[in-house]
């Protein structure tokens, strides 16, 4: 019994990490970039003032269509209410724009429709809809100081962008009093000119930024995940191995006696 509670761990850990990379992996472009400050590691932690943007969707590498394929986004996190437990527990809350929503091809809206710009309206990601309390569309939620109308429900086709909630970015903006954006994301002619878009960043004394494929970014990202769910998963596995040694050599003990 104490044999099969390890084998059971260490497989849940490896699906854990398993669905964990596949999830986030899934998550990127590949003709996407992800632009954000020197030295963060996710993009709650950056920082990207208007001034760094206009240079970065300047760049000649840079798809166009009529205007810059970029899109200026603003990451928080606030904490909301469980459904099941009515704990709160973080939510990924991303400020963008239509341009932004339109260059994540694997997102489809499945319910209600786009928040209109300028407004207090979110979309909600379907995971995020099913694990949080009042998540219905019509039903309003807080956060920010301000209070927001869900109008949409989203598939972010088995990424991370299911978790998250979507709302307009100079609004989000506002709420939160911040006068930069967490990241920048460009879509590029051609996924091949990635290396000279990132040598470009970093050859420009003006921008104390980098930058990533899309997909690069979140592998990195789950790579951080990952590797502290198989630290733990490890830890469990190892006290439950010593648990189920002891158990067995005092049973035998045991039987020896009698």
């Amino acid at each position: 019994m104490g044999m099969a509670l390890v084998v059971y761990v260490f497989a849940a850990v490896l699906m854990l990490d398993a669905g964990l990379k596949q999830t986030l992996v899934s998550t990127g472009e590949a003709d996407n970039m992800v632009v954000t400050r020197q030295g963060s590691v996710t993009e709650v932690q950056s920082s990207v003032d208007r001034s760094q943007a206009n240079i970065v969707t300047q760049f000649p590498e840079v798809a166009t269509n009529l205007e810059a394929l970029a899109s200026r986004e603003t990451v928080v996190l606030v904490n909301l209410k469980k459904r099941e437990t009515g704990r709160p527990s973080n939510v990924v809350i991303r400020g963008l724009d239509h341009q932004g929503i339109k260059m994540r091809r694997q997102v489809q809206v499945i319910d209600g429709r786009l928040f209109r710009q300028g407004s207090n309206e979110i979309m909600v990601g379907q995971a995020t809809a099913k694990q949080f309390a009042n998540m219905t569309i019509g039903e309003s939620v807080r956060f920010g100081g301000r209070d927001w109308r869900i109008v949409g429900h989203f598939d972010g086709g088995r990424s991370g962008f299911d978790n998250e909630i979507w709302a307009d970015g100079e609004i989000l903006r506002q709420s939160f009093r911040r006068t930069t954006y967490s990241s920048v994301i460009v879509r590029l002619m051609d996924p091949g000119q990635a290396d000279v878009f990132r040598s470009r960043i970093e050859d420009d004394p003006r921008l104390p930024l980098k930058a990533k494929t899309e997909r690069q970014y979140y592998e990195d990202q789950s790579e951080t995940l990952s590797r502290f769910i198989r630290i733990l998963g490890l830890t469990l596995t190892v006290i439950f191995s010593i648990g189920a040694v002891i158990g067995a050599t005092i049973t035998m003990q045991a039987a020896v006696a009698t």
